[in-house]
């Protein structure tokens, strides 16, 4: 009797049979990286609609609002007036004063020049000094916070800023030659 006992308890001592454990277990391991890539990535989401642009450039040109068609009519009216010239900078792209984001600024610039000074003198003059104003142009904008840098008020103090700190620049005991700055691009990213 003792050796049916023990074939009995050799019998369910034996290796496991693996029991069918369905779709399901064949899917779990799966399962689990999927939905952290999902939480993660709706985190990334998220974070970016809150601290971001919400996915789209700000950007201020020229031909967008009313106030500007009515500047460019007064500039077509000074125009005709006089003879002023126009000077094309390079842009100009600068990281924005914010802390915690990367935000940056991308600015083109056109100087008009008075029409006493005469082109064929200027233009020389401001091609030598093209880097310097570029690097004047980047310390200023890499100094302005995204609010300072939005609103039509803001881009007119920001054009006269510059407009004087030019002309202070490049002609610190002479008159001054620039007499306006604007705006082909001011992109806000």
């Amino acid at each position: 009797m003792a050796r049916q006992e023990k074939a009995e308890k050799d019998k369910g001592a034996g290796p496991a049979i693996p029991q069918n454990r369905g779709p399901a277990a064949k899917v779990l391991p799966w399962l689990i990286p999927v939905a952290v890539v999902a939480l993660f990535a709706a985190a990334g989401f998220l974070v970016g609609r809150v601290f971001g642009t919400r996915g789209r450039a700000q950007t201020v040109s020229a031909g967008e609002s009313a106030s500007a068609e009515a500047a460019a009519k007064d500039l077509d009216a000074k125009m005709s007036e006089d003879k002023n010239w126009f000077y094309d900078l390079d842009p100009v792209v600068a990281n924005l004063n914010e802390p915690g984001v990367t935000r940056y600024v991308r600015v083109s610039l056109t100087l008009e020049i008075a029409a006493a000074w005469l082109d064929t003198e200027a233009k020389p003059f401001l091609d030598q000094k093209k880097p310097l104003m570029k690097h004047w142009l980047t310390l200023y904008l890499a100094n302005l916070t995204i609010d300072e840098a939005r609103g039509e008020k803001n881009l007119v103090r920001i054009q006269n800023h510059i407009c004087n700190v030019l002309n202070q620049g490049l002609f610190p005991e002479g008159k001054p030659r620039i007499k306006d700055v604007l705006l082909r691009e001011f992109a806000v990213q």
